[in-house]
């Protein structure tokens, strides 16, 4: 199903849910040009079709632009290829899943994406941030614009009630955690936005106060 998460001056954020895996795919389209970023191709290319012509009066003549993907695990990227194929837009990635993803896909990663640096389409731009540890080139992307909540887009790093999962490894475990503590929550203020790779959205504010019981549980 699509829906609607937001509508700011430079942009309409929207989502689609897809795949029995409740993936979400989310939408960025700028009002002022019509470039789009889609987040995560996970599955369903119509319905991702259906998500992009759900878009088409968010700005002017709007034109899917930029595919970025926050993760390597296969559930985020079952549609890559074909919407790839039909739309021949580039493809982002954090750095160190890059390869994976082209291994798993044949889709070239245009650019391989490193914590604090910035990527954007004619409109907005998007901080992206290193979150190690689901994966080891896994990526959250960060929107924000003044007067309004910053949107975190955390892939399967960052849910409602904790972390991604790590597979009970300590020090995986420990490298999510920290990452998401001081590149998240040390960084951002309690009204922004979190929208997970799964499932419904939250705020760090509401995170916040279980981050000491994360740490202790260790997952």
């Amino acid at each position: 199903m699509d829906s609607l998460l937001a509508i700011t001056p430079a942009v309409t954020v929207r989502a689609a849910s897809v795949s029995s895996l409740d993936n979400n795919v989310y939408l960025l389209t700028s009002a002022v040009t019509g470039h789009q970023v889609l987040i995560d191709a996970a599955d369903d290319p119509v319905a991702i079709g259906r998500l992009l012509g759900s878009a088409d009066g968010d700005g002017p003549g709007p034109k899917l632009s930029l595919i970025v993907t926050t993760h390597s695990h296969r559930d985020h990227i079952r549609a890559l290829a074909p919407l790839v194929q039909a739309a021949g837009v580039p493809v982002l990635a954090g750095r160190e899943d890059a390869a994976a993803i082209e291994r798993q896909t044949g889709v070239k990663i245009e650019r391989g994406l490193d914590h604090g640096t910035r990527i954007g389409v004619p409109g907005f731009s998007l901080d992206v941030i290193g979150l190690r540890g689901h994966t080891p080139g896994g990526i959250a992307l960060a929107y924000q614009e003044a007067g309004h909540p910053t949107h975190l887009f955390t892939g399967d790093s960052l849910f409602p009630g904790g972390v991604g999962n790590t597979d009970r490894e300590p020090e995986r475990f420990h490298q999510l955690m920290t990452d998401v503590v001081a590149r998240l929550f040390n960084v951002f203020d309690d009204s922004s936005i979190v929208h997970p790779g799964h499932g419904e959205p939250t705020t760090l504010g509401a995170e916040r106060p279980a981050l000491e019981e994360w740490w202790q549980r260790g997952w």
